[in-house]
């Protein structure tokens, strides 16, 4: 079962035998704990649920929750991935590492981005400045008519200012470009979403 939550550590760059130089990320994944299994009898749905990292002051129920898996499970993160088949002598407790992974498989990475706070809409969507010319007086950066006479309202989904960044965010077709299972440590070729630190979730195609 390919799938592992991990924290974004940085980007560096692998140097290939034939000299081609390779853009990587390198993630701390796992390894993750088995808290929970869904089945079709019971949840309507196959998934397994994982924990990740060491978390502090838990509520009772999470506690309760996770204390089905073995002593000493403090995750930090829980996270649900959803399978069409359950994996064969699968239990509560195993432990998901980057072993399940090899190299040259296509990832899907999913993280939460990089928040920019309120910006504009030249920031944000990327709209044209005003033109500066004779008679124009005040913001160059200001977003300019929203709407007409007709139908005198501002239509849902309107480009304007706002809160730009922290969503979801999902790249696909991330490559498996470097692997270390000692320090759990794996590298995939390109960007990925969110800030330093930030837990991101891998999820493979077996």
């Amino acid at each position: 079962m390919q799938v592992i939550l991990g924290t974004k550590i940085g980007m560096t760059q692998i140097i290939g035998e034939d000299g081609v130089v390779t853009p990587v990320t390198i993630l701390q994944a796992g390894p993750c704990t088995v808290t929970q299994i869904k089945t079709v009898d019971t949840d309507g749905y196959n998934a397994v649920q994982v924990g990740y990292g060491q978390g502090k002051n838990l509520s009772k129920s999470v506690t309760g929750h996770v204390k089905k898996a073995g002593e000493n499970i403090n995750p930090k993160v829980l996270k649900e991935f959803r399978v069409e088949e359950l994996p064969e002598g699968m239990k509560l407790g195993d432990t998901l590492t980057v072993e399940s992974f090899k190299l040259g498989d296509k990832v899907a990475v999913t993280g939460t981005s990089k928040g920019k706070g309120y910006a504009g809409t030249v920031k944000r969507w990327n709209f044209n400045e005003s033109r500066n010319t004779h008679g124009f007086k005040g913001n160059i950066r200001r977003v300019g008519s929203i709407g007409s006479m007709y139908p005198q309202k501002v239509w849902k989904g309107k480009k304007m200012p706002g809160r730009m960044g922290h969503d979801q965010v999902t790249v696909k077709n991330l490559v498996v470009a470097y692997i270390d299972v000692e320090n759990n440590l794996i590298g995939l070729k390109g960007a990925v979403p969110g800030p330093k630190k930030g837990i991101v979730s891998v999820e493979g195609k077996e």
